[in-house]
């Protein structure tokens, strides 16, 4: 079986277009393998970035049926090839390419994201030699990036791009309360989370209507293990260079929670990415139709500010 594995890890078949190589990469799972893509220029002893992805069903490209097309991920990797930097975007355990590797993609928790990190370091380093990789978290990839950086073998450094800085239950609660409509549901929703976050389930069959499907037992398993934690206690933990990059027209993770993270780790770096969403993508007005637009938007290029912060990060002497 460990013969197996390796020869699985060093498997792989490379396109290249424009001179970018993109090879199928596979690092172990706990029932089968876990892939993703490796995208460099063929250089070797260059800096390698994990990109771990954000919520739910999220692919490899950034892409998830619940109406994001933006292709980030992908063209992230694209972009960082271009600076010589080599990049590794996956699929999560029990998804798409990722499917056999647990039989349920709802039985997860942030820990066995966590532990796929360090089984993703391995591989990568086995196949291009890089001593250590810098791990790139997006959104809740952010709190994965966290929780894996409590035990740094491996891992360079964190990449932290609109990462919330409060304690995963604040962030649903915050959602809820923006909408004057639901203020008859913010007590049943407060204790649903609250319950949560304690570390017990809720039937959701006591909850109002509009709530019960917010809260699905499928899922309970996975959202205590993510209300239970707290990003700035755990960047506290960090003894890594940590880059933390947050857009000014995210309409999901606020400027406010970049801040909380960068005060809990001083020695962080926080850059403020002017007129940028959370899918990196350039947005010049406050315009919220005009900001969701850009998720279905794979043509459209990432703001130009993001490639060459994460490049100046990763290539930084030390």
């Amino acid at each position: 079986m460990i013969g197996a594995l390796a020869a699985m890890v060093l498997a792989g078949v490379a396109q290249q277009v424009d001179h970018i190589t993109r090879t199928e990469i596979v690092a172990p799972g706990p029932s089968g393998a876990l892939k993703g893509t490796l995208t460099n220029l063929g250089m070797r002893g260059k800096p390698v970035i994990l990109i771990v992805p954000g919520s739910g069903p999220t692919d490899r490209d950034g892409n998830n049926r619940l109406g994001v097309a933006a292709s980030t991920y992908r063209l992230l990797a694209e972009a960082l090839a271009k600076e010589g930097i080599a990049s590794v975007r996956i699929d999560k355990r029990g998804m798409f390419g990722s499917a056999a590797a647990i039989a349920d993609a709802n039985a997860v928790t942030i820990d066995d994201y966590a532990q796929d990190v360090h089984a993703w370091a391995r591989a990568i380093s086995q196949r291009t030699s890089a001593r250590c990789v810098w791990v790139l978290g997006h959104s809740e990839g952010g709190l994965v990036a966290l929780q894996a950086a409590q035990q740094s073998s491996g891992i360079c450094g964190l990449i932290l791009v609109a990462t919330p800085g409060r304690p995963m239950g604040d962030i649903p609660k915050a959602q809820l309360r923006a909408n004057p409509a639901n203020a008859s549901l913010l007590p049943d929703a407060d204790r649903a989370i609250d319950t949560l976050a304690s570390g017990s389930r809720v039937d959701p069959a006591t909850l109002p209507a509009p709530l019960q499907p917010l809260f699905p037992a499928v899922v309970q398993e996975f959202l205590i293990s993510a209300f239970a934690l707290d990003p700035v206690r755990l960047i506290k933990s960090v003894r890594l260079p940590v880059l933390i990059m947050q857009g000014t027209h995210d309409l999901q993770v606020e400027l406010a929670d970049a801040t909380r993270l960068a005060a809990a780790k001083p020695n962080s770096r926080l850059i403020e990415l002017t007129d940028v969403n959370h899918v990196l993508k350039p947005v010049a007005s406050s315009d919220r139709a005009a900001n969701v637009a850009t998720y279905a938007a794979p043509d459209l290029p990432l703001a130009p500010a993001v490639v060459p912060a994460i490049a100046a990060f990763v290539n930084r002497p030390r």
